[in-house]
């Protein structure tokens, strides 16, 4: 299993809005799923980040472009591989 880190930049506060409660449910199904490591918003209001886990950079990405912030154009996003290090 690898992490893919989905970083969200907002393009549409209103549809954000709109969207949110969809888009935590997507995000809890995953969850329960086991395929979401960590989640949450940046505090300048500015978007969020997802780390997914996944076998691949495509089912990674599949997972970030069905979120539905992504699928409704309140925001933007972009996923690069991550190697988790602790310590």
């Amino acid at each position: 299993m690898k992490y893919f880190a989905a970083i969200s930049t907002m393009l549409d506060m209103e549809k954000n809005k709109q969207l949110r409660d969809a888009h935590l449910d997507y995000l809890n199904k995953l969850a329960k799923e086991n395929k979401v490591f960590a989640k949450g918003k940046f505090s300048d209001g500015t978007g969020g980040l997802i780390i997914y886990k996944a076998n691949s950079i495509e089912e990674g990405n599949k997972m970030a472009k069905d979120d539905p912030f992504i699928v409704g154009e309140a925001r933007s996003y972009e996923i690069h591989e991550w190697e988790m290090k602790q310590g």
